[in-house]
């Protein structure tokens, strides 16, 4: 597993991993490591494992490795993430000090608020990009890996629009030798990657592989990709929510949502620019949850408010206040209020590690370009053109799920039941 920025959600992934191999801890939160799959007819009594039913690769298996913009070992950068207790850390320093980043692309009008000194130097971004590659095939070296996946764990970039060096693998290695504006870091970590056949998952809200460019390199080598933006805290709890609410047919005239978060993410939304980038990802899963345009007496013209502010003190332990404005029969109005306090990397972990093992096994299935199955993990998740992107989480676990019963040869389950009464 390569993860681009060593920080807080991969160092949390990673010691978590290494914790969890030595018995320390539980995979809470992994669905490919303690989900169960139903097969066949519920009178059947069959739900294995997904990780007994399907041959993901095992933790014992994974070699961890990546990039950052500073020089401080996994180990170092965990105690400044300040995510895990010391303890913790301490039970697998070993492990987290023999990890350290390779020089990272980056460039700070990326990404303002961040600036750091272990950065690659090239004449253009296709020799960077070149360079990513050696580190990948050096890495793959190494450690005597069968397979590669990439996840891009890095800040959030700025809000960049798709334009005329992304519609062709031509045009953006033009734009790469041209050192083209248009091209941010994480993009050119994702031709890096998709050019060696390398699954990608983008897990920020970053335009990074979800362009025409990226899919036809993709489909070229045959890589599977995803994204963007994991799904984790107040995103997470709105596609729980929206989906229950459309269900009972309950309307809604505002929802209100603000975050504090005092991590380095936090630091980066600080900035406007990179914070339209997440906002655009936040507020875009209850348009297509609600479908105003279907029930337009219900979810017409709301008021849809998101907020992220950074807050030191709150380090990683994000909060989220949420505050509904919804109306039921004859038009009565009513409030949901919830406050959600969580820990964003915990949650982020789990989600890094599935995705990961899920694109391995789309790879090893010769399933190339957007993994959409994969959408249960992702806020703003790919799609092909011409379609809406399924943004209920109950509606892309069935999907998921399917998917691997579909891979294994196993009969879809469409819950209609009627077998059971007819």
């Amino acid at each position: 597993m390569l993860l681009v920025g060593l920080g807080a959600v991969s160092t949390t992934t990673i010691a978590g991993v290494f914790a969890i191999r030595k018995g320390l801890a539980r995979p809470i939160g992994s669905l490919t490591q303690m989900g169960t799959i139903r097969l066949g007819k519920r009178t059947e009594g069959r739900s294995p494992k997904i990780n007994e039913f399907v041959p993901l690769a095992q933790l014992d298996d994974i070699v961890f490795g990546g990039w950052d913009i500073f020089e401080e070992d996994c180990y170092a950068a965990a105690k400044t993430a300040g995510v895990l207790e010391r303890s913790m850390l301490d039970s697998v320093r070993t492990e987290l000090e023999s990890i350290k980043p390779m020089p990272a692309v980056f460039d700070q009008r990326y990404v303002k608020r961040l600036s750091g000194p272990n950065v690659k130097k090239g004449k253009n971004k296709r020799e960077l990009a070149d360079q990513l590659v050696d580190d990948i095939r050096a890495f793959k070296s190494a450690h005597a890996c069968d397979r590669l996946v990439m996840v891009w764990c890095g800040s959030t970039e700025i809000f960049m629009k798709e334009g005329g060096v992304h519609q062709s693998l031509a045009a953006l290695e033009k734009g790469l030798e041209a050192n083209d504006e248009a091209i941010p870091s994480s993009m050119v970590y994702a031709y890096a990657a998709l050019k060696e056949g390398i699954p990608f998952a983008n897990a920020a809200p970053n335009l990074t592989a979800d362009v025409p460019a990226m899919l036809e390199l993709a489909a070229r080598t045959k890589a599977p990709v995803a994204g963007n933006d994991m799904k984790t805290g107040q995103t997470l709890i709105k596609t729980i929510i929206a989906p229950g609410l459309k269900a009972r047919m309950i309307g809604v005239r505002g929802w209100y949502s603000t975050n504090i978060l005092g991590n380095r993410d936090g630091e980066v939304l600080d900035d406007p620019e990179s914070f339209k980038t997440k906002e655009e990802s936040k507020k875009s899963a209850l348009d297509y949850i609600f479908q105003p345009q279907l029930y337009p007496d219900l979810y017409q013209d709301i008021s849809h408010v998101v907020r992220i502010n950074y807050y030191p003190p709150r380090g990683d332990n994000k909060e989220g206040w949420d505050n509904i404005d919804i109306f039921g029969w004859l038009g009565y109005p009513m409030q949901l209020k919830i406050n959600f306090l969580c820990r964003d990397s915990i949650l982020a972990a789990p989600i890094v590690l599935d995705v990961a093992l899920f694109l391995d096994l789309a790879r090893r299935a010769g399933m190339a370009g957007i993994q959409e199955w994969l959408s249960f993990y992702f806020k703003a998740p790919m799609h092909a053109k011409g379609l809406y992107p399924e943004h209920d989480l109950f509606i892309q676990l069935m999907k998921l799920k399917n998917t691997l019963r579909y891979l294994m040869g196993e009969e879809l389950i469409t819950h209609l039941g009627r077998e059971y009464y007819d």
